[in-house]
């Protein structure tokens, strides 16, 4: 295994100097060489950079969202309507007056700040789509990352929809051509470094970003929601750094059988993140549609209840985590955001120091983590 490299020069002194700062200012400038050790609660803040978003595509029309550092200030938002990520019959039928879209501070297509960065791939799941986890992605370039998110064909919500499924193989293709895609972009060709790169996915994604870090250009990778590629007990973990994140209440990747088996059976160093409250939508942005209740509130509201009512387990994907007893996204987000953060930077500096998401969170969050690492 590669070991990480130092690559956001005082990236972490500038965290610390975020956390205790009385300002929102954006100045990156460091002149002290001694600061705390940063904890994971240093991260719940958006990070010291501003963010562009870009689009691109790849060669069978799949798009692919790339979230990135800028010096350039936001003038206001910068959204999606999920209803644009389901097949035009479906989506001339979710014409219900309720929330369905998502919204970030950010600018489009904004120049990228100068500087090399680090490389995130996120890998979105069953029914998603390349935008599924902005909450995060956008957050992670705030922090000094650029973010490659591609919509993989073979179970994107446009196609998952309609039961058009792939191969799953072909997710993995995807995350490599959607990086070497953005790599022969003028605008970002020198602003990435090739040699430290992190990998990323929620449920389905997981197993493919847990399959994709068997390629040597992947440092180490985060499992959201997810254990092993369909539970494949045969192909050996990769021998890198990794960090699996559950919800205690997730009903359709189990806490108990998929994530806990997979960090078991991870090699050194591992940390294992079991969150209460939280369900399977909860590391992506669907709760935050439909009044809280998710894609599935769409379309309840839009009259189509008899169609999911039909498709149960379609219905319970789309909804999962999304209700009380489940934690809100509000209470969920923060500590999601932080913790990939921290670990992401930790494993991005010399070391691969991982011990602020392996200390106690007791005090820092409003529900319990239950962690376990070694």
């Amino acid at each position: 295994m590669r070991k990480p490299r130092i690559l956001i020069a005082g990236i972490l002194i500038t965290a610390g100097l975020v956390a205790c700062s009385d300002t929102d200012s954006k100045d990156l400038s460091t002149t002290s060489s001694v600061v705390n050790t940063p904890s994971v609660k240093d991260y719940v803040e958006t990070g010291p950079h501003h963010v562009g978003v870009a689009t691109l595509e790849l060669a069978n029309g799949s798009g692919i969202e790339v979230w990135y550092p800028t010096s350039v200030p936001p003038e206001g938002e910068v959204a999606y309507d999920v209803r644009d990520f389901v097949p035009d019959s479906i989506k001339a039928l979710l014409t219900a007056d309720i929330p369905a879209s998502f919204a970030i501070s950010a600018t489009r297509d904004a120049e990228i700040e100068s500087g090399v960065f680090p490389v995130v791939l996120f890998s979105h799941g069953f029914s998603g789509m390349r935008l599924q986890s902005s909450f995060l992605t956008s957050h992670l370039a705030s922090w000094g990352m650029i973010v490659i998110s591609p919509d993989h064909e073979s179970r994107d919500l446009r196609h998952a929809f309609v039961g058009q499924i792939g191969d799953s193989a072909t997710a993995i293709t995807d995350l490599f051509d959607a990086l070497e895609l953005v790599h022969l972009d003028k605008r970002f060709a020198n602003a990435m470094e090739m040699d430290s790169i992190a990998a990323v996915g929620h449920s389905a994604g997981g197993g493919t970003v847990l399959k994709a870090a068997s390629d040597e250009r992947v440092d180490g990778y985060v499992s959201l929601a997810s254990g092993r590629l369909g539970n494949d007990t045969e192909t050996a973990m990769p021998d890198k750094p990794s960090f699996f994140i559950a919800g205690s209440l997730d009903q359709v990747v189990s806490a108990a059988s998929a994530t806990q088996p997979a960090f078991d059976a991870a090699p050194t160093p591992s940390v294992y993140w079991l969150i209460d409250g939280v369900g399977h939508n909860g590391f992506d942005d669907f709760c935050t549609f439909g009044n809280g209740k998710g894609i599935i509130g769409v379309a309840e509201a839009s009259g189509l209840g008899a169609v999911l009512d039909a498709q149960p387990q379609f219905k319970k994907l789309g909804s999962d985590g999304c209700l009380p007893p489940s934690v809100s996204a509000e209470v969920g987000f923060p500590i999601i955001r932080s913790a990939v953060t921290a670990w992401l930077l930790g494993l991005f500096t010399a070391g691969g120091d991982n011990s602020s998401v392996t200390a106690p969170q007791t005090d820092n969050f409003e529900t319990n983590i239950t962690i376990q690492s070694r």
